[in-house]
């Protein structure tokens, strides 16, 4: 079989390791030939992907919610999922404010300060701002938004922007903010805010976020060989888990794409799907 070239990008330093063991265990377990290219944005990765411009081709790319509705739109669905974590099904955003502070509810973040993550961060942004439009709050007219454009091109990948926010709610720059839901329970498990400073008042309804996906033309047997060494790896292998763990699932599993509609939708009215 001929060299399946992987896409990947470099929020971090971590991500570095993860995608040496990812290429070990596909080369040397799964005999699979998988080689790793690391771009520095989605957008680069989209164009390698989708053949544009002078980025090298790639054959898979893993996407962030938003790349991967991007490589979809902008490939007339010739792009294709091929696999998801276990992790990411089920996403939601929160909106969080001071305990007892002047939001509760949220119909009283108008005439309020709302921070809002990174621009291109479907969790912290994209889909909060979409969210609330639904609800009849609209940004800049029924609320004021700060924005922090953090890490711009990694998607919110990095939660510097989600940092920022959470800054802003504790220090009173912000009378809420929006987070996503794996941002928050971190929060909470690692006991960063003090208890009962903090409190979340709305979660969004259920969206799905990463998500491996191929090119166009892609051949069948290529992509079928992929998942099969996907999906031979298990939490339950002590070789396997520490990979698997670092990049926050406990199994792979087959692309479920009905958890994409909002975010559509939202790329939509927002013009995430120019390529201007």
């Amino acid at each position: 079989m001929k060299t399946i070239w992987l896409g990947a990008v470099a929020y971090d330093a971590k991500v570095v390791p993860i995608w040496e063991g990812m290429r070990t265990y596909f080369q040397d377990e799964a005999k699979l030939p998988v080689e790793i290219i690391l771009f520095q944005s989605y957008e680069r990765q989209n164009d390698a992907l989708l053949g544009v411009g002078s980025a090298p081709r790639i054959d898979i790319a893993w996407h962030t919610n938003l790349a991967y509705v991007q490589a979809l739109r902008w490939s007339e669905g010739a792009c294709k999922p091929i696999a998801m974590r276990d992790a990411d099904l089920g996403w939601t955003s929160k909106i969080i404010a001071p305990k007892g502070g002047a939001v509760r509810k949220l119909d009283d973040l108008r005439g309020k300060r709302l921070a809002l993550g990174s621009r291109d961060s479907g969790h912290a942004a994209i889909l909060p701002a979409h969210f609330l439009a639904a609800a009849g709050l609209i940004e800049n007219k029924d609320y004021q938004s700060t924005r922090f454009n953090t890490d711009l091109g990694k998607h919110g990948d990095t939660g510097t922007s989600e940092v920022d926010v959470l800054k802003a709610v504790l220090e009173g720059k912000a009378d809420a903010g929006a987070v996503g839901s794996p941002f928050w329970s971190a929060v909470q498990e690692k006991g960063l805010v003090p208890k009962g400073s903090v409190e979340v008042i709305w979660t969004s309804e259920p969206y799905n976020h990463c998500m491996f996906t191929g090119r166009a033309g892609l051949p069948a047997e290529t992509s079928e060989a992929f998942t099969r060494a996907l999906f031979g790896m298990s939490w339950d292998n002590p070789v396997h888990r520490p990979v698997l763990e670092a990049e926050g699932l406990k199994k792979w599993i087959a692309p479920k794409t009905d958890g994409y509609e909002a975010l559509v939708s939202a790329c939509e009215s927002q013009g995430f799907f120019s390529r201007a």
